[in-house]
């Protein structure tokens, strides 16, 4: 099956059954008529339908390698700076259909799956290692338009660098035997991202640590036995689009992952038992440089939405004229023209990595992840400051379908808006930034690659400062 629609996407989900957890219950019935997921799962369908528009097909889609059948562009492995421009305009083409608000859209995962099989040189001749299943699952996932999410982190149960996990029940996800069908994992991992609305789970250890059983990678369907997903509470707020715009549309699930004695057959199995690999598999692999490539480019579409919000805000309340508010809406600006500069750059600056591929410049991607998770926040603080009281004076779709609704339009009018009009529009601005699918929001992009502080010293260590370092001591001899 080639590029799938909507309706198969959903079609799907709903037969896959997966032990799906939510306010201590199992979810029952097709999970696409939950009131957690239904939102969610349409938005993403229409994503899939897009595929099949026949002004959009060429933009999303190319003819697969191995079938000659249209695939989605996410999955294409590049060979050319053109290759990384088509990935780059699929990617916001699809960000533009959901304002870049969800995070984990299925061209994440499908970049994700695309970068470690464009590594699969790393894994050739180690122990324990089989680069031909990555290659296989690849092109499984490429052929069918698997969905997929993935769990890279352990619980936080304690969070100093020499713990080592004393409990006789694992706590962390390890495998705990290996049989001729494959290895048994028990445990649990944080944090899947629509965990359990996906077909598959995509699971890499990649801390290093040197504990028996831990350093594997695999990938699993959903609804394998003895996985469970716990999800943490539903940030719907319910289903009008007045009164929530986005939660009721773009909610992405949080989920705990538990394995039960899960068997992951060896067909699955990427490495396993290798601590070294484990280490540098995920710091020396093209997983870095093609996600953020994907990341700053839905990223920057996310910062349009924000931008044209900000804009709309100044003029229905007619507060264009104040200094101090052309100077908070001109930070969006320059924050929008940096991420889309750096993204091009990376582009510009691409080179043909070890595997073959045209990798885009880790170093300029590493500036853009540095960049945003401190911006973000910013913007949220931005439109309450702009909005201030108009973002508490928010009355429900219901209150202006009722006898006071005359009084409503006539008291909460703006310069250019009835007051259903103004208060509709200033429902969006607290959704994004004062409701919970909100705040999750802005913590979601503070730590979308990890701790800020840590991703700068990242950076420090990886950026080349030897010839800038040469010019002065070449000044101080002269």
């Amino acid at each position: 099956m080639p590029a799938i629609t909507g309706r198969q996407y959903i079609d799907r989900i709903d037969q896959l059954k997966t032990d799906i957890w939510i306010e201590g219950k199992p979810v029952t019935g097709n999970i696409s008529e939950h009131p957690a997921f239904k939102g969610i799962l349409r938005s993403q369908a229409e994503l899939y339908d897009l595929q099949h528009h026949q002004d959009y097909k060429e933009k999303l889609t190319y003819l697969s390698p191995t079938t000659k059948q249209r695939v989605g562009i996410s999955y294409l492995q590049p060979k050319t700076k053109e290759d990384l421009a088509k990935r780059r305009e699929m990617i916001q083409h699809w960000a533009r259909a959901n304002n870049g608000l969800l995070g984990r859209s299925p061209d994440y995962m499908n970049t994700v799956l695309m970068a470690l099989a464009s590594s699969i040189h790393l894994l050739k001749d180690q122990n324990n290692c089989f680069p031909e299943n990555l290659q296989l699952f690849y092109e499984y996932a490429r052929e069918n338009d698997i969905s997929m999410t993935h769990t890279f982190i352990e619980p936080q149960v304690n969070r100093t660098q020499l713990y080592v996990e004393r409990s006789k029940e694992p706590i962390a996800a390890k495998i705990v035997g290996r049989t001729e069908a494959g290895i048994i994992v028990k445990g649990a991992r944080l944090l899947a991202t629509q965990g359990g609305i996906t077909d598959e789970l995509l699971v890499i250890s990649s801390n290093g640590t040197v504990e028996e059983g831990n350093g594997f990678a695999f990938s699993i369907p959903s609804n394998t036995k003895g996985l469970k997903f716990i999800c943490r509470e539903s940030f719907v707020g319910g289903d009008s689009s007045f009164n929530y715009p986005l939660s009721s549309r773009f909610e992405e699930m949080d989920s705990i992952v538990v394995f039960d004695d899960v068997l992951v057959p060896w067909e699955r199995v990427f490495f396993y038992d290798n601590v070294p690999v484990s280490f540098n598999f995920m710091k020396s692999n093209s997983f870095l440089p093609f996600t953020l490539h994907q990341v700053v480019s839905r990223q920057i579409v996310k910062t349009e939405f924000i931008l044209g919000l900000v804009q709309s805000i100044i003029e229905t309340i007619n507060i264009g004229e104040y200094q101090h508010v052309q100077e908070k809406a001109t930070e969006i600006i320059i924050a929008l023209e940096t991420m889309k500069a750096l993204v091009i750059k990376s582009e510009v600056e691409a080179k043909i990595d070890k595997g073959g591929w045209m990798q885009p410049d880790r170093s300029t991607l590493q500036i853009a992840m540095n960049v945003y998770p401190r911006i973000y926040p910013r913007f949220t603080e931005i439109i309450q400051l702009l909005g201030a009281s108009g973002l508490m004076s928010i009355p429900t779709e219901k209150a202006f379908q009722s006898p006071i609704s005359n009084e409503l339009n006539h008291y909460l009018q703006s310069s250019e808006d009835m007051g259903k009009d103004r208060v509709k529009l200033f429902r969006l601005a607290w959704d994004l930034t004062m409701s919970s699918f909100g705040t999750r929001q802005t913590l979601y992009e503070r730590f979308f690659f990890g701790d800020p502080v840590r991703l700068a010293s990242q950076l420090y260590f990886s950026y080349d400062t030897d010839e800038y370092v040469q010019r002065v001591k070449d000044l101080l001899e002269k």
